[in-house]
């Protein structure tokens, strides 16, 4: 029993050696020039013992980007305990999903410079990885449309996305320009874009109970 846990142990601290070294590969060398030998060299094991636990490179790809969005979706599968007002909700949200951007920058970055040179193999793992966190976030919008603190009139997937790409354009613009040239700080950036978004989709309602709700939040931060 005891020796079963910890030939788990090992095969777990393995693999998560060699997701640290497929990020660290894939965000220097790229998508399509990393190989499975290079990542097996930086994880510090041969190519044989990296095969035993992923059985090709995109499978590997797909763990990186799992890992990568696994904090982001937690917490969005547990969105029946948030509180309920979109702008604290989504806030909380946005400061997330954009300490796990800032985390994973050069990977990011990879990807938006490959991205018109995919593989097939690839592009269907980044769409499926992404695909639950953004059903995810749907769900919670609709809750919040039925309770009547979301428009009806508006296509929440187009929503999500557009947010998402808010704050990805923030965590860039941010990284490559100093705030003093900015005038503002990322964290003013987020807090803009949520109260943008949230004023967008929300029922007027909603939007002036829901900032009554966040300044009271606020003063006690």
């Amino acid at each position: 029993m005891i020796l079963m846990a910890n030939l788990a142990s090992r095969a777990g601290q393995t693999r998560a050696r060699l997701i640290k070294a497929a990020t660290e590969v894939f965000a220097n060398a790229g998508l399509t020039k990393a190989t499975t030998r290079e990542i097996a060299r930086v994880a510090g094991v041969n190519e044989v013992t990296l095969f035993r636990h992923f059985q090709s490179k995109e499978q590997l790809l797909a763990a990186v980007i799992q890992q990568a969005i696994a904090l982001q979706a937690e917490s969005l599968a547990h969105h029946d305990e948030w509180t309920q007002n979109l702008h604290i909700d989504l806030r909380d949200y946005a400061r997330l999903c954009s300490r796990v951007m800032e985390e994973h920058e050069a990977l990011i970055r990879t990807f938006i410079g490959e991205a018109k040179r995919y593989p097939d193999a690839a592009r269907q793992i980044v769409y499926e990885t992404d695909k639950l966190l953004r059903q995810q976030m749907v769900a919670y919008l609709q809750k919040a449309q039925q309770k009547g603190q979301v428009r009806r009139d508006i296509d929440l997937r187009a929503s999500v996305d557009s947010f998402a790409g808010m704050l990805l354009h923030g965590m860039l613009r941010c990284s490559d320009t100093p705030t003093t040239l900015l005038g503002y700080s990322h964290q003013c950036y987020i807090d803009t874009c949520v109260e943008v978004f949230v004023r967008g989709i929300g029922t007027l309602l909603n939007n002036q109970e829901d900032s009554q709700e966040t300044q009271k939040v606020g003063s006690k931060e």
